[in-house]
């Protein structure tokens, strides 16, 4: 590529360059622009390249005010406003590729320059990875490069030359950036993404309809990454907890009012017996406060930087949605028991179904109910009953089984058999309350699984799942799990369900080997693990935990701003003491000397080691010739050079530095 530009007449080729550098910025926006700014940024700039490949004059400023008064209509039509981040990305894009159809002079470019890195730090308000930073470093390369070029002399200087000197000024800067990175305050509100830039994460919600989590199976990406203290537990007591769903519409099952607001209850009914599961977990930003601690957890999780409570139904959450990477340290009981032992008035709303709904689900529970084997009304034999019925009944668990209608429990039941987490567990609960028995939903993760590399347990949004919790008299809420009752491998050893690949999807991956494609994930998430931990997660806790480190007894981001003025003076000091150094231990005339001769020598030019100005002058006479204007002035250059030293005329005490000023204008294309 860099060879064909280089063929191009030097203006023709710097755009295309400068081109190609912002399309590769305003690409990864492709997915949150609205179509129209997509498209319109596209054509723009694929006509600046064509104007710019035939030398054609460029549009008028009319043209150019014409499509920025639409533009601006059409981003307000998009997103009901001017302000936002949303909004905003769409107008600096627009811009972008407007100012490319202004471009004519070096202004402009500057213009043009500052406009990308200002884009470019626009694609973190959507995404932190690693992959993200990696394109965005090669960005900022690139417009490193555009911006290097800019400042060359006329002529055709290569792009490979600025492309070399702009890598050398981004490894000069990187020991900068990375103390900058470390000591930089970072005092909320200012420090981080926007609070929407988390917006439509995909993950479970406070309400469910029968088919939702079935959505979240397709999802392979990760929900938490945990680190447990020894080894973890059985997959079949893998279960973390998330929003718990009591009220049913006939459509849609919802958390219970209220029930979030306070886990008195919990905490004075909640009583855990045997070995404790200690673990550090860190979540993914979801846009939404709960925890999904291990089930289940009577400590608060220790969450730097958030104030975290339990709800009435054991689910932990924070103060605020989490819209960034979290760590927290946690201790769970999976052997547990928790609720009221006798019935009462809070438990009869979880004995309500709506009218109208599900028939013959119904006319199920009374033929149960006359059974003499369950005269007596047990629930746990008509708990066990059921199971058995799911276990036995011909009922398989998948993640097709098609739409379901009004009467979903109905149709399950009696109809297609089939069903993921969610279908199975609504129906088992409605039957459940059918009965007579208080039962309700509970969502969140089930199973994970080690990534052999880095040895965290991952949990992904495919280990969405829905189970149920019962009440039993004398025992309170007990954990049952329907689906395990169909698909045993799904909870006891994580078998998950094969997600269906599309046709191009399937014909890329079919030859590849499986085994090398989940050996080439794990290396990836456990890349990309690393990231999070030590760059996304490095907050300012994090901070003040390395100044205690350092001697600090109660470190504050005061503390943090003495101590990156106090770096910066230091370093100010040492350049230019080193400066001082260097000037005095070469000879400035000698050291103007050698530039002039290494320059040369890149250009083609042979120079002996130690050739005095005379003799080089003498060499680019017969090496190159004096037919140039600029070839003649570089030797006359350095013949005042050398009478600078040999033979300087009184009062011209300051030559040397009018000739190193000199020297940068005369510098030849290499």
């Amino acid at each position: 590529m860099l060879s064909k530009l280089a063929q191009l007449p030097r203006e023709t080729r710097d755009t295309l360059f400068l081109l190609l550098v912002m399309a590769w910025i305003v690409l990864p926006q492709v997915d949150h622009l609205p179509l129209w700014c997509s498209l319109l940024a596209a054509s723009l700039m694929l006509w600046r390249g064509w104007l710019a490949l035939l030398s054609r004059p460029l549009p008028s400023r009319w043209w150019l005010l014409s499509l920025l008064v639409l533009t601006t209509g059409a981003t307000l039509f998009s997103h009901r406003t001017l302000l936002g981040r949303d909004a905003g990305v769409t107008l600096i894009v627009v811009l972008l590729a407007l100012k490319m159809l202004e471009l004519r002079a070096k202004r402009d470019a500057f213009v043009v320059f500052f406009l990308g890195f200002f884009t470019l730090l626009t694609n973190f308000f959507y995404s932190q990875s690693l992959l993200t930073a990696a394109a965005m470093l090669l960005a900022v390369l690139g417009l490193l490069t555009a911006l290097v070029n800019a400042h060359m002399p006329v002529g055709k200087p290569p792009l490979t030359q600025a492309a070399t000197t702009a890598g050398r000024m981004a490894l000069l800067g990187a020991p900068i950036m990375a103390v900058l990175f470390v000591l930089f305050p970072r005092v909320a509100p200012l420090w981080g993404v926007p609070s929407d830039a988390m917006s439509g994460r995909s993950g479970l919600s406070a309400s469910m309809k029968v088919g939702a989590i079935a959505s979240l199976a397709l999802d392979d990406s990760i929900v938490m990454r945990i680190r447990f203290d020894g080894t973890p537990p059985p997959q079949s007591q893998l279960y973390f907890r998330g929003p718990v769903l009591s009220n049913f519409d006939g459509r849609e099952w919802r958390a219970k009012r209220g029930e979030m607001a306070s886990g008195r209850l919990a905490t004075n009914t909640l009583q855990v017996r045997g070995v404790p599961v200690k673990y550090r977990a860190t979540l993914e930003p979801s846009s939404r406060p709960w925890l999904l601690p291990l089930d289940a957890s009577p400590l608060r999780p220790v969450l730097p930087g958030f104030d975290a409570h339990m709800g009435a139904d054991l689910q932990w959450l924070a103060d605020r949605p989490l819209t960034e990477l979290v760590r927290y340290n946690a201790v769970s009981y999976p052997d547990f028991s928790y609720g009221p032992l006798q019935m009462g008035a809070g438990l009869r709303e979880e004995l309500e179904l709506p009218i109208g709904f599900n028939p013959r689900t119904l006319e199920l529970a009374a033929q149960l109910r006359s059974d003499p084997r369950y005269s007596g009304g047990d629930a746990q034999l008509l708990v066990a009953a059921l199971l058995e019925r799911l276990h036995s009944g011909g009922y398989s668990y998948t993640l097709e089984p098609g739409s379901y209608g009004r009467h979903s429990a109905d149709e399950f039941w009696f109809d297609r058999k089939e069903g993921f987490c969610e279908h199975i567990a609504s129906s088992f609960v409605i039957l459940l309350r059918a009965l007579g028995i208080p039962a309700r939903i509970v969502t969140g993760y089930q199973g994970g699984e080690i990534n052999p590399l880095d040895h965290f347990f991952v949990v992904r949004q495919s280990d969405a799942h829905a189970w149920t919790e019962v009440w039993l008299q004398g025992r309170g809420w007990v954990r049952v799990d329907p689906t395990a009752a169909v698909a045993p491998g799904r909870v006891a050893a994580l078998q998950r369900l094969p997600v269906p690949h599309g046709m191009i999807a399937s014909a890329l991956l079919g030859s590849v080997n499986p085994a090398l494609l989940v050996n080439l994930r794990a290396m990836w998430e456990a890349v990309n693990g690393v990231w999070n931990q030590w760059v996304l997660n490095y907050t300012q806790g994090k901070q003040f935990e390395l100044l205690r480190n350092i001697g600090f007894e109660s470190p504050s981001w005061e503390d943090l701003s003495y101590l990156l003025i106090g770096l910066i003076i230091v370093a100010s000091l040492s350049g230019a003491a080193w400066t001082l150094w260097a000037r005095n231990r070469q000879d400035p005339w000698l050291r103007l000397l050698a530039t002039v001769a290494q320059h040369l020598r890149k250009t083609g030019v042979s120079i002996a080691p130690n050739s005095p100005p005379r003799s080089i002058g003498e060499q680019l006479q017969r090496q190159r010739g004096l037919g140039d204007p600029k070839l003649a002035a570089l030797h006359n250059w350095l013949l005042r050079l050398e009478a600078q030293r040999y033979a300087p005329a009184s009062g011209q005490s300051g030559r040397l530095a009018t000739l190193q000023t000199e020297l940068a204008k005369l510098m030849l294309p290499t």
